[in-house]
């Protein structure tokens, strides 16, 4: 029986399911980007020129950002499984989504050891609350303990 078996909660769902729909779905680019190879990034960059003809939003321009283009606000920071992410350092943090956990799920950072997040993944299935990376470092622990 490996580590990743003993610890399987039951699936939590969410509390409400909220689609979230995109109005731009392709990224909006820094002006004249495209004209200079692979030295001007094409990350955002807000133009301020005097005669720019892209903050002057002339016709056949690109658009430029604004807060029309935003998520709705219930389903801002939801990641695909339903719930909102909660970064997890210790099992005190833990208990904090006891009472949330129909709207949070917990992930584990990335620089806790495999005996804390063994820990961490046998609570979480004890307070009912999901993991999105329960299974992460499992098997490296499962790996020492057959050498052994």
């Amino acid at each position: 029986m490996c580590i990743r078996d003993r610890y399987k909660p039951m699936t939590v769902k969410p509390l409400n399911r909220v689609r979230k729909i995109k109005k731009r779905t392709n990224s909006f680019t820094r002006f004249q980007c495209e004209d200079y190879g692979g030295r001007l990034r094409p990350s955002w960059r807000k133009p301020h020129g005097i005669d720019n003809r892209m903050r002057r939003k002339f016709r056949g321009n690109k658009p430029l950002v604004a807060i029309g283009y935003g998520t709705n606000k219930k389903a801002r920071h939801v990641i695909p499984n339903g719930f909102r992410k909660f970064l997890i350092t210790n099992l005190h943090d833990l208990e904090l989504l006891l009472t949330n956990n129909r709207t949070f799920c917990g992930e584990i950072a990335h620089n806790i050891s495999s005996r804390k997040r063994a820990s961490i993944v046998k609570r979480a299935a004890e307070l009912n609350v999901r993991l999105t990376n329960a299974s992460g470092k499992v098997r490296f622990e499962e790996k020492k303990a057959e050498n052994k």
